[in-house]
C-alpha cells in the first residue's frame, strides 16, 4: 500500500470509528466538509453513526436529513439535493459488480436524490437510480430502478403504489441534541 492510500484508508477510519460518533453536529460537518471533501448545504444534518465508503464525490443541498446508522457509498458519486429526509438505517449503494463479466468487474454508478424526497427506514437504493422529485420510497423498500417524481413506491423489488400530490412545503430542517 502507498502512503497516499495508507493515509485515505486512515481518514475513512477516522470518519466511520471517531467523527461519526461525535455527539456534535457541527463537528461532524466540519469534519465532513474539510477532511472528506463533502459539499454539505446550510441547514442541512447528518446524524450520528452514519458510515461513508469513500472520501469526496457527496453533495447534499440545504435543509435536508440523514438520520442515524445510514451507509453512505459515494465511491460512484451521490448527488442528494433539497429539502430531502432520508430516515434511520437506510442504504445508498453505487458500487457493485457487473455480473456478466468474466473477472466479476466492479463498477461504480451515480445515484441522483432529487428535492422533496423522503425514503423510510431501512430502505436500499441501488447503483445507478434517479429518485425523481416529491417521491416517497416506503420503509423497507429496495429500489432497483429510477423513481419518477411524486411516486410513492414500496416493496422489493420497490413498485409504485400511488401518486403523490405535488404542493410540497416541508423543511426537514430538524436537529436533536445529540444526534
Amino acid at each position: 500500500m502507498t502512503v497516499k492510500g495508507f493515509f485515505s484508508e486512515l481518514r475513512l477510519y477516522i470518519c466511520n470509528e471517531w467523527i461519526n460518533r461525535i455527539p456534535s453536529h457541527s463537528v461532524r460537518k466540519w469534519y465532513y466538509r474539510k477532511v472528506m471533501g463533502f459539499h454539505i448545504g446550510p441547514d442541512t444534518n447528518i446524524f450520528m453513526h452514519c458510515t461513508f465508503d469513500s472520501a469526496r464525490d457527496f453533495v447534499i443541498g440545504h435543509h435536508s436529513v440523514i438520520n442515524a446508522k445510514c451507509r453512505i457509498d459515494v465511491r460512484g458519486q451521490i448527488t442528494i439535493r433539497d429539502y430531502v429526509s432520508i430516515s434511520q438505517e437506510v442504504i445508498i449503494l453505487t458500487a457493485d459488480h457487473d455480473l456478466d463479466s468474466p473477472d466479476f468487474m466492479g463498477r461504480n454508478r451515480e445515484v441522483v436524490i432529487d428535492d422533496f424526497v423522503w425514503i423510510g427506514t431501512r430502505a436500499v437504493i441501488l447503483p445507478g437510480v434517479q429518485v425523481g422529485r416529491g417521491a416517497v420510497i416506503a420503509a423497507g423498500a429496495v429500489v432497483t430502478k429510477d423513481v419518477l417524481p411524486y411516486s410513492v413506491v414500496a416493496g422489493v423489488p420497490a413498485k409504485v403504489v400511488r401518486k403523490r400530490r405535488q404542493d410540497l412545503l416541508n423543511q426537514n430542517a430538524y436537529r436533536r441534541l445529540f444526534q
